[in-house]
């Protein structure tokens, strides 16, 4: 199993240690539990202490646990989100993960000025999927955080995904993006900026993968269906990454994959200070687990 791998590679990097804000959810506490006795990481739980022992009496099951545990009481989200971003902030956490807290609390701690993780560049969502019957990773970017990215946010979310990539052992990753077409319309602006990233990318501008396009998802993912329309590239049938133009594209293509092909996801926000486990609450604790083990092995120090 492709996901698999990234749990064994984490519970190899020594050293981290995961904030989660609001930590008080079942699903969570079940992932945090797994990881622990997987040995992926130290916990600090920031939330209601006593619903978070409530919950950990129900599922904590020790299994050789070497790493640690700790549960500290904050009396609010808000306050649960401060102390966890600022446990990252000052070193005493490596990733940041998403409890039972709105995204909008928590990203509001993440960039604040005074203590929060903010790097300059663009925060996006990359999410890595195990598809059934692909023997490669599959990464879609931005399904969660840029609604309608311009040409430069495109280019720093390539960036992020492609960092993430050669973190998990893709060295020279491919990236496609995405449109309804494979040619430049001009009344279609994905396929315009898919262009000029490829362009840029030929320049020079965005480096570290290759980038070409624009490409329809079948010629971008299908080397039968590329080389059915006469498409000659090195990413197309080959993609690694596939850009996607809004959030909305990438919204449904994730959970397309997730509930039509049955593929398994984790997914991170990168661009900050340290990786953000960012996962919705309806996802399951295997997804998380995921997540955490995607963000532990993206950690850089």
């Amino acid at each position: 199993m492709l996901l698999e791998s990234l749990i064994n590679k984490a519970t190899q990097l020594e050293g981290n240690t995961v904030a989660v804000a609001a930590a008080e959810d079942e699903e969570v506490i079940k992932a945090v539990i797994e990881a622990l006795n997987r040995n992926l990481a130290n916990f600090i739980l920031f939330g209601d202490k006593e619903k978070i022992e409530t919950i950990l009496s129900v599922y904590y099951e020790i299994k050789n646990v070497n790493r640690t545990l700790t549960v500290i009481h904050a009396e609010s989200n808000i306050l649960a989100a401060e102390l966890a971003v600022r446990a990252v902030s000052n070193k005493e956490a490596t990733v940041l993960m998403k409890g039972n807290i709105p995204t909008s609390i928590l990203l509001k701690a993440v960039l604040n000025k005074q203590y929060g993780l903010r790097t300059g560049n663009v925060l996006s969502h990359t999410a890595v999927f195990e598809v059934p019957d692909f023997n490669r990773f599959t990464i879609v970017t931005d399904a969660g955080m840029n609604i309608a990215p311009d040409l430069e946010q495109k280019v720093q979310i390539i960036k992020n995904a492609a960092t993430l990539a050669r973190a998990i052992g893709i060295e020279y990753p491919k990236v496609a993006p995405i449109a309804a077409v494979e040619v430049v319309n001009p009344a279609m602006q994905a396929t315009i900026d898919a262009a000029a990233l490829s362009v840029m990318n030929k320049r020079g501008q965005i480096t570290d993968c290759i980038v070409d396009g624009p490409l329809a998802l079948d010629n971008a993912v299908s080397a039968i269906a590329a080389e059915h329309k006469g498409i000659h590239s090195e990413v197309a049938g080959k993609a690694d990454i596939l850009l996607v133009p809004t959030i909305e594209v990438g919204n449904v293509l994730y959970k397309s994959l997730i509930y039509f092909a049955k593929a398994k996801v984790g997914a991170v926000i990168s661009g900050a200070k340290a990786p953000i486990v960012l996962t919705s609450r309806a996802d399951s604790a295997e997804s998380k687990l995921y997540s955490l083990a995607l963000a532990i092995c993206s950690v850089t120090k």
